[in-house]
């Protein structure tokens, strides 16, 4: 008999409208991975594991209520850092896999997890358009960097790594861990690589490798990737991309109202090595960063002998060509999961995206059109950054700092969290600001629309903010 047409679909909510859900799922979970534990046959389990289960649900309930002195991450009035819970799918895949526990380091730690990694990693490298690749994930975007720098070192020994002023902080930390000349080079008035004092240092000769950032974690500012490229391939330098943050806008890189500039982005794929965090908007928990190599070649740089590892197989295993060994196998197969329901497509995983894009762009026309508050500079992903309007730095700085402090005691169902952003008057009056420094350096406040649910909230949001501004003012 046909299916009805009228027939609702089941469907998965994120955050708490999803909780019933997400716990049969995960208790469906638990029951299937016990059968398949049983199927190799019964055994004791050794006593010295064994816990009463009274002091596990004190010890439980205990968990629950220190878990409580966390912000409200999953809330659309959380708009202070770049945290946000991870899809349900993502939790039920990593549940899934966590009870196995497999290690990614060697295909006989983790089989089935290992697989998996190497597929993402492969949805990863088609998103970015690279062809033949060498890729694997990582614990953070952090040793992802690591790891594409240590080749930078490896390919161009004694040369400089450049990176852009507002660049991440680990990639000055790590050229010191490996022993290299980092070079920041200056920003423009938008956030992004100074390309002429880019084109002055590159003259030298001194340049190895150049990383550009898609997506700073301050501005959300977007490096010209392309022009980049068309200078270091005029230098012989390599471009590395750090898109730990804000890789997964290439799936609505399309010059379109609620997408982003498509150049840079599109210029990705002519680049030697990415960086991207699925941590990040590829909706998974913590501890899963990303890097792939354009060229497979670079794997002789990671060639190491571990006799007693590899053995159950002669292809090539994602621990001879990482930086890390033991890597979870609950990572791959949290991201797995999730990219099978929403892939790293335009219409899959980029529609969670473009609602925190529209919301950016939506919030930021309220705060041009205010007088009470000022833009700082136009927001290039999902990242906003504005200030309460006062003639001095120093009013800007303590009217921000109270602003965001009252937002966060209001009581639960009113509250509001932000986060505060520091710039100096040099950065202010580039920008066109016209404010009086009379210190050196304050702060601004600075949101990240992240969450899809955000869009909706914009009116209240800015009102909410127009409101703590009115009560401090009294």
């Amino acid at each position: 008999m046909a299916t009805s047409s009228h027939t609702a679909s089941r469907l998965l909510h994120s955050g708490p409208a999803g909780a019933a859900e997400l716990g049969e799922q995960l208790r469906a979970a638990v029951a299937d991975m016990a059968g398949w534990m049983q199927e190799y046959g019964e055994f004791s389990p050794h006593p010295s594991m064994d816990v009463e289960l009274t002091a596990l649900e004190q010890a439980t309930e205990q968990l629950r209520v220190r878990l409580r002195e966390n912000y409200p991450f999953f809330h659309p009035r959380y708009i202070g850092q770049m945290l946000k819970p991870p899809h349900p799918a993502a939790v039920i895949g990593y549940v899934t896999a966590m009870l196995i526990n497999p290690n990614n380091h060697a295909l006989d730690g983790g089989p089935a997890t290992a697989r998996m990694e190497k597929e993402v990693v492969s949805q990863l490298a088609e998103m970015f358009g690279f062809g033949a690749h060498l890729g694997h994930l990582t614990s953070s975007g952090t040793i992802a960097n690591l790891e594409a720098l240590f080749v930078a070192r490896q390919t161009h020994p004694g040369k400089v790594v450049a990176y852009s002023a507002d660049a991440h902080y680990t990639h000055a930390r790590m050229c010191h861990l490996l022993g290299v000349d980092g070079h920041a080079v200056p920003t423009v008035a938008d956030g992004t690589m100074d390309l002429q004092a880019l084109a002055d240092l590159l003259r030298t000769g001194t340049v190895g490798t150049v990383v550009a950032t898609a997506g700073t974690t301050g501005l959300g500012a977007v490096d010209a990737v392309h022009d980049i490229v068309t200078l270091c391939r005029t230098y012989g330098a390599r471009v590395h991309v750090d898109a730990a943050y804000g890789g997964f806008f290439r799936l609505i890189a399309d010059d379109s109202p609620d997408g982003v500039a498509a150049a840079p982005f599109a210029a990705i794929a002519e680049c030697d090595s990415v960086v991207i965090d699925p941590h990040k908007h590829g909706l998974q928990p913590y501890g899963c960063g990303a890097v792939l190599f354009a060229d497979p070649g670079v794997a002789r740089h990671y060639l190491h002998d571990s006799p007693y590892t590899y053995f159950t197989s002669d292809e090539l295993h994602l621990g001879e060509i990482s930086l890390e060994c033991s890597r979870g196998g609950a990572a791959a197969a949290a991201l797995w999961l999730t990219l099978r329901l929403l892939p790293p497509t335009s219409d899959g995983l980029g529609a969670v995206l473009r609602p925190g894009r529209r919301a950016a762009l939506a919030w930021a026309h309220r705060i041009a059109a205010s007088d009470h508050l000022s833009l700082y500079q136009r927001p290039q992903l999902d990242i906003l950054t504005y200030y309460p309007t006062r003639d001095r730095l120093s009013e800007i700085d303590r009217a921000s700092s109270d602003l965001m402090a009252r937002g966060m005691q209001l009581p639960a169902a009113q509250s509001l969290y932000l986060a505060t952003f520091t710039v100096d008057a040099a950065a202010l009056a580039t920008r066109g600001h016209q404010v009086v420094a009379d210190v050196p350096r304050g702060r601004i406040l600075r949101s990240v629309l992240m969450k899809p649910e955000i869009e909706q909230h914009v009116p209240s949001l800015h009102q909410q903010v127009l409101d703590l501004i009115a009560d401090g003012q009294r």
